[in-house]
């Protein structure tokens, strides 16, 4: 089927009540006119979607369509956002190129949820010979998208196919310092995405195996926790955590402990991009 903004689904003999959605008078108030007939559709929906999400609220003077609406909002904000975004997308150019200077307009646009202000990452692929430094069609393509806010990143498919049949992590780094880079392309992707998604990774280690966790920036040790399972995060405790520098340059946990370099962290803990942890929960 098709869903819309606050569908909720349960099963058939599960119940629900939630409390109402507060709405507010709108005190300012713009008409907005459809310009193209051809995109009539495009119009309509956009602007249901807008006022589905609470942005704003549409109003129809008597024994009119919906050519010409009454655009309604509680502050001046929201039709300041709204202004910016629309200067933008007349001229073809997508939500992510407007940049919004207060904390609180920054706030309402993320809350709009606009397609084209999602996070993009272009990826060129070129020949052996650009791995390293691009070329014409890449400089191309860097300019075309100067103003929307967007990453690019260069990887050569053929130069990856050749990384990964080798051996060992020694003939990879060896084979990479021979075209002039410092990591592989997919090493780079994963990383510019991860980075684009604002994630990041910490890992539990035990005898048998070592696992790598995704978790979203600014995380607290309770719900990194809860990412293992949902006991850990109910029943958290307390979280022992080894920085991976500090794991490398030691050599083991033993060796870490000895330093002193292990850190015991509550629940306030911010978990960190390559933490080691070790989750101590009661349930």
């Amino acid at each position: 089927g098709i869903f819309s903004i606050g569908d909720t689904l349960c099963l058939s003999n599960e119940k629900f009540e939630f409390e109402g959605i507060p709405t507010f008078a709108p005190e300012h108030f713009a008409r907005v006119r459809q310009m193209d007939t051809m995109k009539r559709k495009q119009f309509l929906k956009g602007v249901s979607q807008i006022a589905q999400e609470g942005a704003i609220q549409i109003f129809q003077e008597f024994n009119t369509g919906m050519e010409e609406i009454i655009v309604g909002v509680v502050g001046e904000l929201q039709f300041e956002v709204l202004k910016q975004y629309y200067d933008a997308l007349k001229e073809g150019k997508p939500a992510r190129s407007v940049e919004f200077e207060t904390v609180d307009e920054q706030k309402f646009a993320r809350e709009l949820f606009l397609l084209t202000n999602k996070p993009v990452l272009y990826v060129c692929n070129v020949d052996d010979a650009s791995a390293a430094t691009g070329n014409a069609y890449v400089e191309a393509v860097r300019k075309a998208i100067a103003e929307e806010n967007s990453q690019l990143l260069v990887v050569a498919a053929q130069t990856e196919a050749e990384i990964a049949e080798l051996d060992t992590y020694e003939d990879r780094q060896m084979f990479l310092q021979e075209i002039g880079l410092e990591e592989s392309g997919v090493a780079r992707l994963i990383r510019s995405a991860y980075a684009l998604l604002d994630l990041q990774t910490y890992f539990t280690a035990g005898p048998d195996e070592v696992r790598a966790w995704t978790f979203l920036r600014g995380s607290k040790a309770p719900k990194c926790a809860g990412i293992i399972h949902t006991d850990f995060e109910k029943g958290f405790i307390r979280a022992e955590v080894i920085k991976y520098d500090d794991y490398v340059t030691l050599g083991s946990e033993a060796a870490v402990r000895q330093a002193g370099k292990m850190n015991i962290e509550g629940k306030e803990y911010i978990v960190q991009d390559g933490d080691i942890m070790h989750f101590l929960f009661n349930v």
